[in-house]
């Protein structure tokens, strides 16, 4: 007999993530990226010099979260930070040399992992497959409004013989 939680959408979203994010350490591990890492190089790849507070918003994450990242980066070599000239607050994050060649071996190797990621979806499904993903991540966002007492929130039974 099936057990009612085998075809929920949180246990297999959550053995995909943790399957995903093995491979991920793994694969980055090997040119010495962190997890978490990875994104920031993405971010600084695409827009270099980008400030503490919007690089935060770009990995939506809190800014103490970035300013921990950052300063491990730093020590590794791979960016180096700048403080405004304007605002003693503020700070600038940018790519060292050693950043960027990590970055560009990323992004060959994130790009292998998304091929082993989807090479089991049809290629016709993969953009639906990511609109899915994306609505998801949407409606877990933290940040979203949350349901009031007065919506109406029905549980949805995954199988019939369980109810």
């Amino acid at each position: 007999m099936k057990k009612w939680y085998e075809d929920s959408v949180g246990l297999h979203l959550t053995r995909a993530a943790r399957l995903h994010r093995a491979r991920a350490h793994s694969m980055l591990g090997e040119i010495g990226i962190h997890p978490g890492q990875e994104n920031v190089l993405q971010v600084l790849l695409e827009d270099d010099g980008q400030p503490m507070t919007m690089l935060a918003a770009a990995l939506k994450v809190k800014p103490p979260t970035v300013t921990k990242m950052v300063s491990r980066m730093a020590a590794q070599g791979m960016v180096r930070r700048i403080a405004s000239e304007t605002d003693a607050r503020s700070a600038r994050v940018f790519l060292t040399d050693e950043g960027r060649s990590r970055g560009i071996e990323l992004k060959k190797r994130w790009k292998k992992l998304e091929q082993i990621t989807t090479e089991k979806v049809p290629e016709k499904d993969r953009r639906k497959l990511l609109k899915l993903l994306l609505a998801v991540e949407a409606s877990l966002d933290a940040d979203a409004a949350e349901p009031t007492a007065s919506d109406s929130v029905e549980t949805p039974v995954l199988d019939e013989d369980a109810a």
